[in-house]
């Protein structure tokens, strides 16, 4: 089964989101990040690549869920409205000077409104995402693409890490924690195990890999990937920086490093299976 098939709708609306992100970079090139009094387009371009990456590899995925079409369809036209109202509330909110999430200066009830829509936004994609992992837990998902599929199963462990940290930042109207904790990087870094997870699933199915590596490359890396996650969700609970050089910090950062190094190992695998064996001389009579 193909990644993205049927998904074309959905993908359109993932690129609409990097086309948004690249006007706001040009943007903040000529005049700059800041709109008086609390806006920041680095936030907006973040968001809008960020969502529309996640929003790719949910189109991706989706074929691989073992939905019915029904089902599939309801999902599409979920998050259709859903993330365009995201891009459209984060961009312009912050053109117009206003943090759309934690406000401090929005007073109307227009804005009050927007916000909480946001909010209430943000908790109905986090519903439906946990609804569409269901599905690749089931044993039969293993059947068409086995090692993508443990991929996708090891990558929601992550994403449940991200949605606790979103939850949290709505709970305290603000992405910071204790004397340095900033939730929006735990926040950011799990969704990202929906791209890169996948990713090493995807490497490792090739029929040279399957066959010396059957598996344990992707337990392996997505393990690592895990438990990094977990440890910066410890240091940011306790209110620190993950930035910092302190045990917690550098084993996550060591364990990124393994996730890494088996992509790289995986990467290898492939293209050295793709190296052309050279011609043999012509034998002249």
């Amino acid at each position: 089964m193909k990644l993205f098939r049927g998904e074309k709708l959905l993908v359109m609306v993932s690129l609409l989101g990097f086309v948004l992100g690249i006007g706001i970079a040009l943007y903040i090139y000529i005049f700059g990040n800041v709109v008086l009094p609390e806006g920041n387009l680095e936030r907006a371009f973040s968001f809008d690549v960020a969502l529309a990456l996640f929003l790719l590899s949910v189109a991706a995925i989706l074929p691989l869920s073992g939905l019915s079409s029904h089902k599939r369809s309801a999902i599409r036209w979920f998050f259709i409205p859903a993330i365009l109202y995201a891009y459209a509330i984060e961009t312009i909110q912050h053109f117009r000077g206003i943090n759309p999430r934690f406000s401090k200066v929005a007073s109307n009830t227009v804005e009050s409104i927007a916000g909480n829509l946001f909010a209430l936004d943000s908790l109905l994609i986090m519903i439906v995402v946990v609804l569409l992992a269901i599905p690749f837990y089931r044993k039969r998902q293993t059947n068409e693409r086995p090692l993508v599929v443990l991929g996708i199963r090891y990558a929601f462990l992550s994403i449940m890490f991200s949605f606790a940290a979103g939850l949290w930042m709505s709970i305290l109207q603000s992405r910071y924690i204790g004397e340095t904790g900033n939730l929006i990087v735990l926040h950011g870094l799990g969704f990202h195990a929906l791209q890169t997870l996948p990713l090493l699933g995807w490497l490792s199915e090739k029929d040279h890999i399957k066959k010396r590596h059957p598996g344990w490359l992707i337990h392996v890396g997505s393990l690592a990937w895990t438990i990094s996650i977990l440890l910066i969700s410890i240091q940011t609970v306790i209110g620190r920086s993950v930035f910092e050089w302190t045990a917690l910090p550098i084993i996550a950062g060591i364990m990124l490093i393994i996730w890494f190094s088996s992509v790289v190992t995986a990467v290898f695998h492939l293209f050295r299976s793709k190296k052309v064996t050279p011609d043999l001389p012509a034998h002249s009579d």
